[in-house]
């Protein structure tokens, strides 16, 4: 799921303290020759708030089991996301489908500012002060993989300077 990603740090979903966040329900439609067949599809964000999170996508006839099948799914592709006090270490675009996601670290006290999926990911993942503009579709689930491509693609100052075989001073002094 993360191939076209360098450094995705996968983690396992035992001993986290997982919340999840209900994104979206859609009642989807199947037209048969006896009728209309009705089912649900839910699509889930899960994370520790500490920079571990996933996403998932459930289909049932019922609401409860689509929206359980999500949390397990979400459960299934954990990453780690890097964090700098709270926000992001860099601002950084995303983009899945028609949806583009900007996101950009903002100073202590600034809050959330997002909107719907993002908003729902990002606090998930446990970031508390940051800017962030969504533009495109505003299919919730094409929002939610363009914020996670947004966010694989982020990286910390240690990880630049080991990719750049340079120390972390050289890193901040440019």
């Amino acid at each position: 799921m993360f191939q076209k990603y360098k450094n995705v740090e996968t983690v396992k979903p035992g001993g986290l303290d997982l919340k999840d966040r209900l994104v979206g329900v859609q009642r989807v439609t199947k037209v048969t020759k006896g009728g209309r067949a009705f089912g649900f599809s839910a699509i889930v964000v899960v994370g520790d708030e500490n920079g571990v999170v996933g996403h998932g996508l459930g289909k049932s006839k019922e609401v409860a089991t689509a929206i359980a099948k999500a949390i397990e799914d979400g459960k299934k592709n954990l990453i780690r996301i890097p964090l700098n006090k709270g926000t992001l270490p860099h601002e950084q675009k995303g983009k899945y489908g028609g949806a583009r996601v900007y996101i950009q670290p903002a100073s202590h006290g600034t809050g959330v500012i997002a909107g719907g999926a993002v908003r729902a990911v990002l606090e998930a993942v446990g970031v508390h002060d940051v800017l962030s503009k969504s533009q495109g579709s505003s299919n919730p689930h094409n929002v939610v993989k363009a914020t996670f491509d947004a966010l694989l693609q982020l990286r910390d100052a240690k990880t630049i300077s080991e990719q750049r075989g340079i120390s972390l001073e050289k890193v901040f002094k440019g």
